[in-house]
């Protein structure tokens, strides 16, 4: 079965959907950048998504959403079509939506609702890794029921981006290409990421705060985190490890911290509620949950070295740059749903 695949640096964008599996099932791949300077950001996502046990309603989905902190509204989209208008492969990263395509290095495609139209056209590129939030054993297990891992941290991307009618140049954006997928969403979450702090710009952090629930109950908070400072990578991501962490989060802002004999990771992750657009997720069991998203929050990370006696602090801050998602079951959050 797909989800008894292996997962490695080599087919880390591999699709593992099915075609015409019974089982419930949603993947998909995004990418988003932030501009150098300015609180601006995009995000485009290229989604399956398979109800259980009815895979001929299967649809293949196309988002993209321009945030500008600046100059709001932000603007939102979505395209839906028919599983048999897509093609994603198994054995290469190959993508393709209502002729919108992704690929090692380029996407391209056009997506339009309630009267607004994201158009795109870009390239990208990087040296870096596939990042793994969870340890790599968990990618072929059935638990959790929901996978995701960073395919290419630190992306630069290049190119041209048409929000309505105007045209924004897109020159050294920095973010990330990202894969997910699983049989159902978590069931209530936040995830950050940051590409490239202001005052480190070379650092990359990947967390997320998750509840499961099973049956009538529900698991503490678990919080996995992965940083890469320094040339090192700090992987507070086992399962003993995430049950000991500190994570919290509230409309619209997050605490968390973790440790290890290495490091001391204290973070906080915020934005404003008008910076946040609302998505409706549809959930491969049945329903839909709400995504709270904004690409433009702002993170203090406080890293101590515990190597060293706890005496060496360093400060990792960004303004503008952190991605912040929410994933709920609320519907009481207040953020207009766009999608």
């Amino acid at each position: 079965m797909a989800y008894q695949k292996a997962i490695n640096i080599q087919n880390a964008n591999h699709t593992l959907y099915e075609l015409g599996q019974n089982k419930g099932h949603y993947e998909s791949y995004f990418m988003r950048a932030n501009h150098p300077d300015e609180p601006k950001a995009f995000w485009i996502r290229y989604t399956i998504f398979s109800p259980h046990g009815k895979p001929h309603d299967a649809l293949a989905e196309l988002w993209a959403i321009y945030f500008d902190q600046e100059d709001k509204p932000h603007v939102a989209v979505k395209t839906e079509v028919p599983i048999d208008q897509a093609t994603f492969s198994a054995d290469n990263f190959n993508v393709c939506i209502d002729n919108a395509i992704l690929d090692t290095g380029h996407l391209k495609g056009i997506s339009s609702k309630g009267g607004h139209t994201l158009q795109w056209d870009m390239k990208y590129k990087g040296t870096a890794d596939p990042l793994f939030l969870l340890p790599i054993k968990l990618y072929k297990t059935p638990l959790p029921k929901a996978k995701s891992l960073v395919s290419l941290p630190m992306a630069y991307f290049d190119g041209k981006l048409n929000v309505d009618d105007t045209p924004i140049s897109i020159n050294g954006w920095i973010g990330s290409q990202n894969h997910n997928w699983g049989l159902k969403h978590t069931d209530y979450y936040a995830w950050g990421q940051v590409a490239g702090f202001d005052t480190h710009p070379d650092s990359f952090l990947e967390v997320a705060t998750a509840r499961l629930k099973f049956g009538p109950l529900w698991t503490p908070f678990l919080t996995f985190l992965v940083l890469r400072h320094n040339g090192v990578e700090y992987k507070l991501n086992t399962l003993t490890k995430s049950y000991r962490a500190r994570g919290r989060f509230r409309y619209f802002d997050w605490d968390f911290s973790s440790e290890n004999s290495q490091v001391k990771i204290e973070g906080r992750i915020s934005a404003a509620a008008e910076d946040f657009v609302g998505l409706r997720y549809y959930n491969p069991p049945g329903g839909i949950k709400h995504c709270l998203n904004t690409k433009i929050a702002g993170c203090k990370l406080r890293v101590t070295n515990m190597a060293q006696g706890g005496n060496n602090t360093e400060i990792l801050e960004t303004r503008s740059r952190a991605a912040f998602e929410i994933l709920t079951d609320d519907t009481q959050h207040g953020i207009k749903l766009y999608a």
